[in-house]
């Protein structure tokens, strides 16, 4: 069964002002000769209030983009704003409690606590930073990505769609400036990883929040309003109001189709057109092991040193 992506709300039909941006980012791995350039003076605005979409072949820097706008990584040169607050230079404790009370983080491998409940998932973060939810809020929030008779159970006992859709609720309570999500359909079946695509473009249509995706899928990025292509570590093009067919036809610019595993990159995501069989290999990390919480106190993911 198929599901149309929803259409933009006229409610936020301009931008809002920029939730994020980044001037001059730089990202080296290494020294001399084993440099490896991931960011390569990248200047970026994110539009509050918006969707967007991160693209392009493996190796060509969508991960540390992300990681560096959310302060989950150090940068090189340059500069990082989130809203009005310059991140780049902040000490680990600021830069925490920034993560924890202003950006939210969606990660393919959920990182759900095993022995807690969805509703104590969801509250963690929060709980942590020794704050309640706003009752009404966490109510919408809940009822919005469908949760209300799950919120007694735990990880173990609800399918892999509710569970990032706890993983969503968990993003979204604490209403944070900026929501990132990363590859956040990469674990789901077609049908799981459309409604958690279409949660994250309500959170944006009725909800007001923004959303920052790393996606290599097409059809995913066509939930976004806009598409940033990444290559070589630098942005090379943008596409507003994408289709999945339009952005499969920039994509084969790359020279790479989504799905087909270049360069030792994984196997196709859940809900790809050219998604097969799964296939043996190592898992990616995304975010914080077992037992973390992202972006929920000083036991927050640290550097993700990696460039896709």
């Amino acid at each position: 069964m198929s599901t149309p992506v929803p259409t933009p709300s006229a409610e936020f039909a301009e931008p809002a002002g920029t939730a994020a941006r980044a001037r001059g980012l730089t990202k080296a791995y290494g020294s001399g000769e084993t440099s490896v350039i991931a960011l390569d003076s990248v200047d970026v605005d994110i539009a509050r209030q918006r969707f967007t979409a991160v693209m392009g072949p493996s190796g060509s820097g969508k991960s540390t983009l992300m990681h560096t706008l959310a302060g989950l990584d150090t940068v090189s040169a340059g500069q990082v704003w989130l809203g009005d607050t310059e991140i780049t230079g902040l000490k680990d404790r600021e830069l925490t409690r920034l993560r924890r009370d202003r950006v939210g983080f969606v990660f393919q491998s959920f990182n759900l606590i095993p022995t807690l409940t969805a509703r104590e998932n969801i509250t963690l973060p929060m709980d942590i930073a020794g704050k309640g939810p706003d009752p009404e809020w966490l109510d919408h929030v809940i009822d919005a990505l469908g949760l209300r008779d799950r919120l007694r159970h735990r990880p173990a006992q609800l399918s892999g769609g509710q569970q990032q859709r706890v993983a969503c609720a968990r993003a979204l309570a604490s209403r944070p400036e900026l929501i990132f999500a990363d590859e956040p359909t990469g674990n789901l079946d077609s049908r799981a990883g459309l409604e958690v695509l279409g949660f994250l473009r309500e959170a944006v249509d009725a909800l007001g929040q923004t959303v920052v995706m790393v996606t290599h899928d097409p059809g995913a990025a066509a939930h976004a309003d806009l598409v940033l292509f990444l290559a070589d570590g630098r942005i090379v093009d943008e596409m507003a109001r994408p289709t999945a067919e339009s952005v499969l036809e920039r994509l084969k610019r790359f020279d790479v189709l989504p799905g087909v595993p270049q360069d030792g990159a994984g196997p196709p995501h859940a809900g790809s057109p050219h998604a097969g069989p799964p296939q043996a290999g190592p898992p990616k990390d995304t975010g914080p092991g077992p037992g973390e919480s992202p972006g929920s106190g000083e036991g927050s993911p640290g550097p993700a040193l990696h460039q896709d």
